[in-house]
């Protein structure tokens, strides 16, 4: 088994060193990659868990069975039941599996994760059908980002894990001269992992935003319990059944990592996270209960919580493109990612194009045409903006309104013509005053704009940057062609702990991190205390401890 899998966990590790692009796992779901059936195969797989108990999951009899999935392009129940455990019984099936698991050599247990990854990659399009059908995401989002990109994270986080586990000699004879003699011991590590983990899923991104947690807790030795959100079950359901799939067949103890189900009417999130036995945690979503994950004591916690993510327009060469890649960045999956821009500052006196100023008007009635454009567009609307996940998100985009504010685009719907009762909403715009930050200063889940009028480009600097590091922002996205406005941009938003984008006018968008290169949160501000797949996302899930003895 490592044999098998050593030069693609070799590979791995060397793209972490250099940053540039890797991928094992192919973005594009051509028949030529995946076979001329897969797509058909997956969706028919799909279709046919609805309305079932999902039984591949191999950690001992239910409890009970429960399911709450709905289809936010049908607004129906998806009808899948899902095994139950009390949160006691998980903890005792994974203390269970601890010893055998970190007694294994981590390039066996990198190994063993990497072949349940091809596992994956076999359901991909199984998996893209469930993500569409729990979160609400056009079908190419859900293959990519549930698919192939998860899965390149979760191989990233198995390297990171590798190699730093692997970092230091397991033994060494040490000998140290003291003249007529040495003193010589034979020194012995190991890398001890901390316990049982818990990865706390969201309901937008229920594989990309839990793999990276699980595979890193998994490669260090940790059972892992996934709790994913209620509504978005399925998609890393099956990821963890092909974990437990590999497990059994090398002999070990499925429980090594289980899914677990909120019942109908329990929620067992926190009777988990709360366990003594629990000592390592991720969690992304809402910051209130982040900041209650991350208040608990005798854990090692990594979260993902919300924040405020701003564009700063200052100069460029072409608007027209600019305009364009915003409109894409706002629209894609309707603004219900975490790396979505919000605010967009723009000075008052307009913003420099080559040679000349372009009136702060203009160039909001151009972003404003650019979002209009697209979302009307038969071939790219539905295909771009999917549906709203969650209601509540719905009615905040219809609702929204602020004193003193201008409604700039007010929302719409999105013509679907494959599901035609789809909840769809198109992204709204609203200028607001820069003096009241109150109205910007917090994160407006979905397709939701907010335009505020500087003074300068010096104060919209100054504003994202406040707003990064007293709110949080996941990603930032700035456009000038002055070079020293640009190091003021890097200098000020990376003292804010924030990534910054500049000048994208192509093919990619403020929204998008790539594996083994883009490091995703900083860990530096309120949007989360915790980066994937940087070191310290891996050794604070273990420690080195030492034995030596006289040789």
């Amino acid at each position: 088994m490592i044999a098998k899998h050593q030069a693609t966990l070799d590979a791995a590790v060397q793209a972490l060193h250099g940053r540039t692009f890797f991928a094992a796992f192919p973005e594009n779901p051509s028949p030529e990659i995946y076979g001329a059936d897969a797509d058909a195969q997956g969706r028919e797989k799909f279709a046919a868990m609805r309305g079932q108990h999902f039984a591949e999951l191999q950690q001992g009899e239910p409890q009970g069975w429960a399911g709450q999935e709905e289809s936010p392009y049908e607004q129906q129940s998806l009808d899948i039941k899902y095994p139950f455990y009390e949160p006691e019984t998980l903890i005792r099936n994974a203390q269970g599996g601890f010893d055998e698991w970190r007694k294994l050599k981590p390039a066996l247990r990198a190994a063993l994760l990497t072949e349940a990854l091809d596992g994956m990659k076999s359901r991909f399009f199984e998996i893209a059908y469930a993500t569409m059908h729990t979160t609400g995401q056009a079908f190419m989002m859900s293959f990519q980002a549930s698919g192939p990109h998860a899965a390149d994270r979760a191989l990233e986080a198995i390297a990171a894990g590798y190699e730093e586990q692997t970092r230091f000699p397991e033994d060494t004879r040490w000998e140290k001269p003291m003249g007529k003699y040495n003193l010589a011991l034979n020194k012995t590590w190991r890398a001890v992992p901390k316990g049982l983990a818990l990865v706390i899923g969201c309901s937008t991104f229920p594989t990309w935003n839990t793999v990276p947690g699980m595979f890193a807790s998994l490669v260090t030795g940790n059972p892992t319990i996934i709790k994913p959100h209620p509504k978005a079950v399925l998609p890393i359901a099956i990821v963890v059944a092909e974990v437990q799939k590999v497990l059994k067949e090398h002999g070990l103890n499925p429980c090594i990592c289980q899914l677990a189900v909120d019942a109908d009417d329990r929620l067992i999130t926190k009777d988990l996270a709360e366990d003594p036995a629990i000592k390592l945690i991720d969690y992304t979503g809402g910051s209130q209960f982040g900041e209650y994950v991350e208040s608990l004591k005798g854990k090692t916690v990594f979260t993902e919580k919300t924040g405020v993510n701003s564009i700063i327009l200052d100069s460029c060469d072409d608007l027209d493109k600019v305009a364009q890649n915003l409109a894409f960045s706002v629209s894609l999956y309707s603004g219900q990612m975490c790396t979505a821009p919000q605010n967009f500052f723009i000075p008052e006196a307009g913003v420099k194009v080559g040679d000349t100023m372009v009136p702060y008007e203009e160039v909001v009635q151009k972003i404003s045409a650019a979002v209009t454009g697209l979302a009307t567009n038969p071939k790219a609307g539905s295909h771009v903006l999917g549906a709203i996940q969650n209601p509540a998100t719905h009615e905040r985009v219809k609702q929204l309104a602020f004193d003193g504010g201008r409604s700039i685009l007010a929302h719409g719907t999105v013509d679907n013509p494959t599901f035609k009762n789809a909840r769809t909403c198109t992204p709204s715009i609203f200028e607001v005053d820069a003096r009241r930050v109150e109205q910007y200063s917090q994160e407006l889940f979905g397709p939701i704009m907010l335009v505020i009028k500087t003074k300068d480009t010096q104060e919209s600097v100054h504003l994202a940057a406040q707003l990064a590091r007293e709110h949080g922002a996941i990603s930032c996205g700035a456009y000038t062609t002055d070079p020293a406005m640009k190091e003021q941009i890097m200098d000020e938003m990376s003292l804010a702990g924030t990534p910054v984008s500049f000048n994208l006018t192509g093919g990619i968008y403020v929204n998008q991190n790539a594996g083994f290169s883009d490091f995703h949160v900083t860990g530096g501000n309120p949007a989360g205390n915790a980066s994937f797949t940087n070191p310290e996302f891996v050794i604070k899930r273990f420690t080195w401890v030492g034995f030596r003895e006289p040789a």
